[in-house]
């Protein structure tokens, strides 16, 4: 069985999630204070949306590839494109109403009225993201990644370019970077879905059938716990930026918290990558009824996302009072920013490891346990104690920050504890069942075809 190597589910993962940071700098190096906060409702939903109710077919098509079930991807996906369609089009009356929902959390009437604008300008993205999420756990799942990081490369070079030549030569601004990113975010599913249908997949795709219809309702039940678990997650983050909006000074708060968590998005990027492999591996292993392989798995992926957390940490801790400067030329913002430095330095190392937590989280199917959990650590711990450090302590963004960054901590170490702690030949045998419960068998190759042996 071929396996899925952190390198190459980063190298898929940044052409075509990392777009939309080059927008981002050239909105703060434009000097429009409002630019810092419009993507984030666009962000929520589509974050939410895409890795929510898709992170089923995750599960599903990994532990499918590991049994030796390739038949089922093919139904799998189409099941996950109509529930992520259908959420999709349940979604766009957030795009379309978002300034009235921003000012009725009394946000400023000026970054509710860009960010209005911009996300129903970006609605045809809603659609593209439910469509490319199940396409990119189909191909991720078979360790196809080199023909995405192909397609997802040509689309991310497309996209900088015209960016470039739009928003930052000829100032079409917010429009024209929403625009490009509709167009370039269509040519990147064209692309993977002729690549689908071309031949190259004839066991795991025999065509559109009815079967997808079927069971379709303990389909959404799983996605619904999946869902569940990364929205309230991506969430987190606009409720953080919601309560910093709520601030005194509130346009120079949110353009300093835009900056911390656009510089954090460099760091994540890499832990998604890990969080995409350590998903396809824990979920092949558990499939293929590898427990001690899946536990292997875990150990390196946590122990090697640390390690580059650590990386991270020390790089930002040397150039804190620089690296603002790359997403703002305000030199209050930048001064203030800089004062974040050791606690956001802080948090970029969690960040470094809490993804790929999640991502065995997602492999192991265990999505609703996550939720509750973040429900627990974020929602009822981090906000509450941001909420106090942030008004009652008048700390501010810093403040705010910090009650955060203790969410994520206790959210950190309760997965850690978890995973650790795992029976994983239990974790085998629900694996088994859940590969029979929808539709699957469950008996997998002797273990020499795979190139190991049963550990």
């Amino acid at each position: 069985m071929r396996r899925l190597t952190c390198l190459q589910s980063h190298l898929e993962w940044l052409p075509q999630n990392g777009s939309g940071l080059p927008k981002c700098l050239l909105m703060f190096r434009s000097n429009r204070s409002s630019g810092g906060a419009t993507g984030d409702p666009k962000h929520v939903h589509r974050m939410s949306h895409k890795l929510g109710m898709g992170s089923a077919l995750e599960t599903l098509c990994g532990q499918a590839v590991g049994a030796g079930q390739v038949d089922m991807l093919g139904i799998y996906i189409q099941r996950s494109w109509i529930i992520c369609g259908a959420t999709a089009l349940a979604l766009v009356p957030t795009y379309v109403f978002t300034a009235p929902i921003l000012r009725a959390l009394h946000q400023p009437a000026a970054i509710s009225a860009v960010a209005g604008r911009y996300t129903r300008w970006v609605i045809p993205q809603l659609f593209a993201y439910a469509a490319n999420f199940p396409l990119q756990k189909f191909l991720q799942a078979q360790s196809k990644v080199w023909a995405m990081t192909f397609i997802s490369g040509v689309g991310l070079a497309l996209h900088v370019a015209l960016n470039y030549i739009f928003v930052a030569r000829l100032g079409h601004g917010l429009f024209g970077a929403a625009m490009i990113g509709n167009v370039t975010w269509w040519i990147i599913i064209l692309a993977q879905f002729v690549y689908l249908v071309s031949g190259c997949f004839p066991e795991a795709w025999k065509g559109f059938s009815m079967l997808a219809f079927s069971s379709i309702a303990a389909f959404v039940k799983l996605s619904l716990a999946s869902a569940a678990m990364l929205c309230l997650e991506v969430w987190y983050y606009t409720a953080v930026l919601i309560l910093v909006g709520l601030l005194k000074n509130a346009q120079l708060e949110v353009d300093i918290m835009s900056v911390c968590i656009n510089y954090q998005l460099w760091a994540v990027m890499v832990a998604l990558g890990l969080n995409g492999a350590v998903s396809v591996r824990v979920s092949n292993e558990l499939g293929a009824n590898k427990p001690k392989a899946a536990r292997f798995s875990v150990i390196m992926a946590v122990s090697t996302s640390a390690a580059i957390g650590a990386v991270f940490l020390a790089v930002f801790l040397a150039w804190r009072t620089e690296l603002p400067r790359v997403f703002s030329d305000n030199d209050e913002v930048v001064s203030e920013a800089a004062k974040l430095g050791y606690l956001l330095a802080a948090t970029i190392f969690l960040n470094s490891i809490q993804p790929v937590l999640t991502g065995v989280a997602i492999g192991a199917g265990w999505q609703t346990l996550v939720a509750f959990i973040n429900i627990g650590c974020y929602y009822l711990v981090g906000i509450p104690l941001g909420f106090l450090f942030g008004f009652k302590l008048k700390l501010g963004a810093l403040g705010i920050w910090a009650g955060m960054s203790i969410g994520t901590l206790l959210q950190t170490v309760v997965l850690l504890i978890i995973c650790f702690r795992t029976k994983w030949k239990k974790q085998a045998m629900l694996a088994e069942g859940r590969i029979r419960e929808w539709g699957g068998s469950t008996e997998t190759l002797p273990a020499a075809t795979n190139g190991s042996i049963d550990r």
